[in-house]
């Protein structure tokens, strides 16, 4: 990102999502995989997971990428705030209580004298937001299949920027390892969006919460590996509360599903 626009970047993410995902939902679904009951959800939606790329993407130019990848996880706390609005979910206590804990962690991420206070951190809770109305609309498609809503995950992404491209591009510019790259960042995301439709078909969302976790483990060890950035201790401590807060989350929300089953 620090030798190629932005529009460029998040372009060539989605394309490569496009490509890797248009003919596995052909295979799935057949040559009627895009079509949707919920056209507009699945645009809104679409637009709102390309905003929260465009805004995170856009951080990342000043940021450290383990910090940044922390206040991101802001958006299943902002699920539960909004959940009773655009849900139509009851805030129950305990949900409230793990939202106030995360944002007690982000606290202490945007202490005085962090390496992540700085202006773009707006374009973080930009992405938190984008992230999290993402997820609810999500909620709102339980009859498309998996395929035909992966696919429109990345049709807005690639669509609404290809125009932008030809302005920003320099065939020049772009040597041998910035192709390879720019197809692994596209590669990885559809292969990533598609076990991940995999996983929350075969399994119970309370059951998956936790791992998503693990997206803090793989930045701190990216930011260190590529950018040697290695977060303080206090850094670590607020994501380690954002951490805590989403896991007592997904735990409560378990449980009352448990409870749930069991009700004759």
């Amino acid at each position: 990102m620090r030798d190629h626009a932005l529009v460029l970047v998040v372009w060539a993410r989605y394309a490569g999502q496009m490509a890797v995902v248009t003919p596995w939902a052909w295979r799935r679904v057949g040559p009627g995989f895009w079509r949707t009951k919920h056209v507009v959800l699945q645009l809104l939606r679409s637009a709102l997971l390309a905003a929260a790329t465009l805004s995170f993407f856009a951080a990342l130019r000043y940021l450290p990428i383990a910090e940044a990848s922390a206040i991101t996880f802001l958006a299943p706390v902002l699920v539960v705030l909004l959940s009773p609005w655009v849900l139509g979910e009851r805030l129950r206590r305990s949900r409230l209580a793990a939202a106030l804990a995360g944002f007690v962690g982000i606290l202490i991420l945007l202490r005085p004298g962090s390496s992540i206070l700085h202006p773009s951190v707006v374009l973080l809770f930009l992405t938190a937001l984008c992230n999290a109305l993402y997820l609810m609309l999500t909620r709102k498609l339980p009859k498309d299949s998996g395929a035909t809503t992966l696919f429109y995950s990345a049709l807005i992404g690639t669509l609404a920027l290809a125009p932008f491209v030809p302005a920003v591009i320099d065939l020049g510019a772009i040597s041998g390892r910035d192709a390879f790259l720019f197809a692994l960042l596209g590669g990885f995301a559809g292969l990533g969006h598609a076990m991940l439709t995999r996983a929350v078909s075969t399994c119970p969302a309370s059951l998956l919460a936790p791992f998503t976790y693990l997206q803090i483990l793989w930045a701190t060890a990216a930011g260190y590996l590529v950018f040697d950035h290695w977060p303080d201790g206090w850094s670590f401590a607020g994501m380690a509360v954002i951490v805590a807060s989403g896991l007592a989350l997904a735990w409560q929300e378990r449980r009352r599903a448990r409870a749930a089953l069991r009700v004759p």
